[in-house]
């Protein structure tokens, strides 16, 4: 990817987590100490389950290292204002999963570069091919297009509420819509191996995405949580920051090729959003 493309796609992931600083207020980080079990479960099913079944699915599956590394970097991610909307149009506990988003975000800015640097060197380990994501440096970037456009974002609600609830939408279809032009350019980029990557990765990151949405929502019920919490940690769970994770690969580790998993996963993760948000209405159609 050229300096001009990353540049792009860093400004795309600032406005993205920008916008998700607007629909945020310091109550979200305070809900913590208001739902210390829900958020607990929710921030275990995201931050260690999560990996832990990429793993597995990796081990299961004959993939090549571009797509195993890539479901690597996917699974370290945390949710998205994407999961957010689907929890509010699925009719969940859209506070918590606004919670679970702000706090896992913060937590993933240092978890990330490790999750990737063991998932890259055991996947390189017999290849002789060398990718490392410095740690400091990782941290500063993500820190830089991720958490200070989330501050700046709620800094300006906590001033100017109805400009921030205003420009919400707006900074929401831009960010779906440069999205949508990013994964077309590195389907582009990459259109040769399109259809062989995407008979790969679609079965993995579809397992992926179902599996940690089917174990965060039971995970919550066995802990006796209700159903519209259970909901939003099952959408949390699934739902990754796909933006996050293309950034990742392709401007951090400047390996397009890394970004196919997680290009293929922002795609489905739509689909399954829709299947969710219909079992979510009618669930509470029948209540």
């Amino acid at each position: 990817m050229d300096s001009t493309a990353a540049l792009i796609l860093g400004l795309s992931l600032i406005i993205i987590m920008f916008g998700m600083g607007l629909s945020l207020v310091i109550d979200d980080f305070k809900k913590v100490l208001l739902y210390p079990k829900a958020i607990f479960i929710g921030l275990v099913n995201q931050l260690v389950l999560l990996p832990l079944i990429g793993f597995a699915l990796i081990s299961m599956f004959s993939v090549p290292i571009e797509i195993a590394i890539g479901v690597i970097i996917l699974a370290a991610c945390p949710g998205g204002p994407t999961s957010n909307l689907i929890t509010h149009l699925a009719k969940g506990d859209t506070a918590l999963s606004v919670s679970l988003t702000a706090v896992s975000s913060l937590i993933t800015v240092f978890t990330i570069p490790l999750v990737v640097n063991f998932g890259i060197n055991h996947f390189t380990a017999q290849t002789g091919e060398e990718f490392h994501l410095d740690v400091i440096k990782t941290i500063t970037q993500i820190f830089i297009i991720v958490v200070i456009p989330v501050f700046a974002g709620m800094a300006i609600r906590s001033k100017k509420e109805k400009f921030a609830l205003k420009m919400a939408r707006p900074v929401r279809i831009a960010s779906a819509i440069v999205l949508a032009l990013v994964i077309a350019g590195i389907f582009i980029k990459e259109r040769e191996n399109v259809i062989p990557y995407f008979r790969q990765a679609g079965i993995i990151v579809l397992l992926l995405n179902l599996s940690t949405m089917i174990l965060g929502y039971f995970s919550a019920l066995i802990f006796k949580l209700n159903r519209k919490q259970s909901l939003s940690i099952s959408i949390e769970s699934g739902i990754q920051n796909g933006t996050l994770a293309i950034t990742i690969a392709t401007v951090l580790l400047s390996n397009a090729t890394f970004a196919i998993a997680p290009a293929v996963y922002s795609l489905i993760m739509f689909f399954t959003g829709g299947i969710i948000i219909f079992i979510g209405l009618r669930g509470k159609s029948s209540n």
